[in-house]
């Protein structure tokens, strides 16, 4: 039996060809297209003749995954999803509701290879990267979710996996999630976060793409960075910091340095006077992380008092800070919380 074909990664002359192939006329093309978009599968596809439809089906695939599971939470609109992909991996992504509308947190990898010792995500390694298609249908299947609540503005390319280690298949997803035939999310509306693979940080630089690039930051400086950051030993800080000036300098984009506050390590006044000083007048915010719990690691949150003292001592020095918002913390919040305790029977069907 020979290979399927993923229509969702095809560019729209592509999916003329494979149409022509099958014998169907070329505008069949953008009716199959316009139905992708909506994540709907072949068998909905209602404006296709039936025959079309199984033929498709046999050879095609529609969206490379689905929902295994939503979470909800108990606490807030936030809901956890669990995407099982055809090959029978699994990955996460977050749905949240703010007042602007709904945002989406996606995986890039299933798992991840940087080693961070905060998350959850790296604790197995990484499996495989997912392809630009596989992070569209995390969107579309999102917005199927949602029906007619409304559908996913914002996007942050921040659960399992370092979107630059899997730069082609992130640069694409970009690209097509922004497309205006496509779903034509505005690109200032997605965030991509980093751990600093600085050479990728630099190519991305001249992508022309006007998104938000986050950086994993999480200390302020190497000999702290170090002890949780594995890639702070490829490239330390100064070399990180060298790529943000550059990225900041040829795109204009204010970038975000992600901060995880973790208890006696990293959050004490002395350690934000030195944040302050590494970041200070660059164009940046500084979003705090209270950290999340991770039943595998030793690493324990930093206090609510310690959280707010570090945020004011930053706004002292005229550093843009605030402390994110805790959401789906009752349904494994963070990266690769509840992949794991899934795979492992421990959470409930």
């Amino acid at each position: 039996m020979s290979e399927k074909h993923v229509l969702l990664g095809m560019e729209l002359p592509e999916l003329k060809a494979l149409l022509t192939q099958l014998g169907q006329p070329a505008f069949r093309a953008g009716q199959v297209m316009a139905w992708l978009q909506k994540g709907v599968p072949f068998e909905e596809m209602s404006n296709l003749p039936k025959a079309l439809r199984e033929t498709l089906r046999e050879t095609c695939i529609d969206l490379p995954m689905n929902i295994h599971q939503a979470f909800p939470s108990s606490k807030d609109d936030t809901v956890k999803f669990l995407f099982s992909c055809i090959d029978g991996n699994m990955i996460e992504g977050v749905l949240m509701h703010y007042h602007y509308g709904y945002s989406l947190c996606i995986s890039t990898q299933v798992g991840c290879k940087m080693g961070c010792a905060f998350c959850a995500s790296t604790l197995n390694g990484c499996v495989r990267s997912l392809t630009s298609a596989e992070m569209l249908s995390q969107v579309l299947l999102a917005n199927r979710f949602l029906g007619e609540r409304g559908h996913v503005g914002h996007i942050v390319l921040m659960g399992s996996g370092e979107p630059l280690d899997n730069y082609d298949h992130t640069v694409d997803f970009l690209r097509k999630v922004n497309a205006e035939d496509g779903l034509n999310i505005s690109l200032r509306n997605i965030s991509v976060s980093t751990c600093g693979l600085v050479p990728q940080m630099n190519r991305l630089a001249e992508e022309g793409l006007p998104i938000t690039l986050s950086i994993s930051l999480h200390a302020p400086n190497d000999r702290i960075r170090r002890q949780i950051m594995p890639i702070a030993n490829t490239y330390p800080i100064d070399q990180l910091m060298t790529a943000v000036r550059a990225y900041v300098q040829k795109t204009g984009r204010r970038v975000v340095f992600e901060y995880a506050l973790i208890d006696q390590l990293n959050s004490r006044p002395e350690h934000a006077r030195e944040l302050a000083s590494l970041v200070g007048g660059m164009q940046c915010h500084v979003n705090l992380i209270p950290l999340n719990h991770v039943d595998e690691r030793s690493l324990r949150p930093a206090t609510p008092q310690a959280v707010q003292q570090f945020l004011k001592t930053l706004e002292e020095r005229h550093v843009s800070a605030t402390v994110r918002r805790e959401m789906g913390s009752d349904i494994g919040g963070a990266c690769g919380q509840l992949r794991r305790r899934v795979l492992s029977g421990e959470a409930e069907e």
